[in-house]
């Protein structure tokens, strides 16, 4: 939550609501019940005579608020006060229940109070007025005393010190308590929004990050089928060219460009079916993994036999690569190639592999038409995403001078790519 301060509890549910109606009217009932019974056995706690009538009003009066003491706590905490004091100096109010109606209205306000800076003082208050009214009483009740008034005192305190301090005592023990524990349940009540909605902002997290490992996985089986179907399917149909020209003429021919497009076919569905396979079962090792750099030559081996010349170089000392760069090298190649039979109409191209000191470097080059390749074709998208998994770069783009054609330059972190 971005401002606990700022957080208001929310009011009652209607149960609870129900279940205040119920709870307060059995207080009224009872409180009602005692005055009654206090009546008929003469325990008059104030030892003044009034009318039953005004007793029962008080009664009634400082308990019928409990009915509102979660919904409209600061206006019970009010009414609750202002009973509480006329009853006293009424001389009419019944103590006990009075005493655990104001106890429970400090408590609600502490634990319900919409805004807890204004429940905080409005508690302060009340607990102020009262003890300033006890102040008050005890100043009025000490010029009645008479000289015996506590004949039966033998402690070492003096009797109406020993008295003033059991009532200050007594009255700090329920206001402190009261404002004690409604303080404790409203920080319960926080704590417990703030984990829920923790667990909000994690279910919603959750959820953002299993959509995005989905777009993620769709985006890596989008690129690996674009790499295994593209390339193999545009060597079958350079052979397949190469065949028809070549059936009427030279049988031989033929006979090899046909060979060629049946071995691609047989490779684009091994892959297929390994990719199929890694798929239904997730949980299981690929049998047959992606291909990495130390493919590339026999890549460039099937398009020598499609037409175009390739030459392959290799530069630095080699170092063990990490599968997930291995395979990134091999990728790039792959469609930069790819792209040369498909787009470019080139007649070679120029592979070169250099092992930097902190990089792998991956450049591709042909003699085609160069501008008309189609820089934002989906190979070259998926060329991009692969190399930025791994934090590298990639630049594409005509190749300067008299040669022509399009070059991919691709450089992949080593250090970083084999901390991973």
């Amino acid at each position: 939550m971005a401002d606990l301060e700022d957080w208001q509890r929310p009011g009652p549910s209607a149960r609870q609501r129900r279940a205040d109606v119920a709870i307060g009217l059995g207080v009224v009932a009872a409180a009602l019940l005692y005055v009654m019974l206090a009546r008929s056995s003469g325990r008059l706690v104030w030892g003044v005579e009034r009318s039953a009538y005004e007793h029962l009003a008080f009664a009634f009066a400082i308990t019928i608020p409990l009915v509102w003491r979660r919904r409209y706590p600061d206006v019970v905490l009010v009414v609750t006060a202002v009973v509480f004091i006329a009853g006293q100096v009424r001389e009419a109010q019944e103590v006990q229940f009075a005493a655990g109606a104001i106890f429970a209205a400090i408590y609600c306000e502490g634990a319900w109070g919409r805004d807890h800076g204004r429940a905080r003082w409005l508690r302060i208050g009340v607990i102020g007025a009262m003890f300033a009214w006890l102040a008050v009483a005890w100043l009025l009740a000490v010029d009645g005393l008479p000289a015996d008034a506590f004949p039966d005192g033998t402690g070492e305190l003096p009797p109406l010190l020993s008295a003033l301090i059991s009532q200050v005592l007594l009255n700090v023990l329920i206001f402190g308590f009261a404002y004690f524990f409604g303080e404790i349940a409203w920080l319960s009540a926080r704590r417990e929004a703030v984990l829920v909605g923790q667990a909000e902002q994690l279910q919603r997290a959750r959820a953002v990050a299993e959509e995005q490992a989905v777009v993620t996985e769709r985006l890596r089986i989008a690129r690996e089928l674009h790499d295994v179907v593209a390339h193999h399917v545009s060597v079958m149909g350079i052979h397949a060219a190469a065949a028809r020209r070549a059936m009427d003429r030279n049988v031989e021919t033929a006979r090899d460009s046909l060979t060629s497009v049946e071995e691609s076919a047989r490779t684009a569905v091994d892959e297929l079916q390994r990719m199929l396979g890694a798929l239904r079962t997730s949980d299981e090792p690929v049998t047959a993994p992606s291909p990495g750099v130390e493919r590339v030559e026999e890549l460039l081996d099937r398009v020598r036999e499609a037409g175009l010349t390739p030459q392959f170089a290799v530069f630095g000392d080699a170092v063990p690569l990490p599968v997930s760069t291995s395979q990134t090298a091999y990728r790039i190649v792959q469609e930069a190639v790819t792209n040369a039979l498909k787009h470019a109409g080139a007649s070679t191209v120029d592979v070169r592999i250099r092992y930097l000191t902190r990089e792998l470097e991956i450049d591709v080059a042909d003699d085609g038409r160069g501008a008309t390749t189609k820089v934002g074709g989906m190979g070259l998208i998926g060329m991009r995403e692969r190399v930025g998994l791994l934090d590298g770069t990639v630049e594409t783009g005509n190749r300067t001078g008299d040669t022509g054609g399009f070059r991919v330059r691709a450089r992949l972190p080593l250090m970083t790519t084999v901390a991973k």
